[in-house]
């Protein structure tokens, strides 16, 4: 079985346990959210103030204006002004939303906990198959070898191993659905990201 072979393994599995028509597996869940606003075209969001660093720091990174809420949250919050919901703290079965992106994440102290990597969730063909190239580099993954392609769009190396994919079929494969935890995020109004 070759390497995509098994990430689509995978991610058939992932899709049916979430209830999502696709999913799209990624390196981690902060590439998986930057690849959602990346095709969005996000110009401007709001989101809570209690989650993880790398959320803001991937507005900044794609210059996107943002704004804080004091919003609570427990297993996943939706970023607003956006159809994406940051769900890194979330699996359960039938979870998928109609109509979003829902960025999963895979890493340590995750509901299934691989180690790194992360997924979205999806229920549109023709936007499936645009992040699908986006996450490979602008493949097209049906003209094999690559080199064969003589056109792509832009797209970004977040492509998780044949490991991480592996250890995500057995791991969920013996899944055991737990209710989500309350996670204390600091308040990221306290810090300051400054510009290199």
């Amino acid at each position: 079985m070759s390497s995509f072979d098994t990430i689509l393994k995978f991610e058939k599995m992932l899709a049916e346990y979430t209830g999502a028509p696709y999913a799209i597996m990624t390196d981690c869940c902060t590439h998986a959210v930057e690849l959602c606003l990346r095709y969005e075209k996000t110009a401007s969001c709001k989101f809570t103030a209690h989650t993880y660093l790398s959320v803001p720091m991937t507005m900044q990174k794609l210059g996107i204006r943002y704004a804080y809420l004091d919003e609570g949250w427990v297993g996943e919050y939706l970023i607003h002004n956006t159809r994406i919901w940051d769900s890194a703290r979330l699996l359960t079965p039938y979870m998928y939303r109609r109509g979003f992106f829902q960025c999963l994440s895979f890493g340590i102290g995750k509901p299934l906990s691989i180690g790194r990597g992360g997924a979205i969730l999806l229920d549109n063909k023709d936007e499936y198959q645009d992040l699908l190239a986006m996450r490979y580099d602008g493949r097209d993954l049906t003209i094999s070898p690559w080199e064969q392609q003589k056109v792509f769009k832009v797209g970004y190396h977040y492509r998780p191993t044949i490991e991480e994919a592996g250890a995500g079929l057995i791991m969920l494969s013996n899944y055991s659905y737990a209710e989500p935890k309350y996670h204390q995020y600091p308040d990221l109004r306290n810090i300051t990201i400054m510009e290199n």
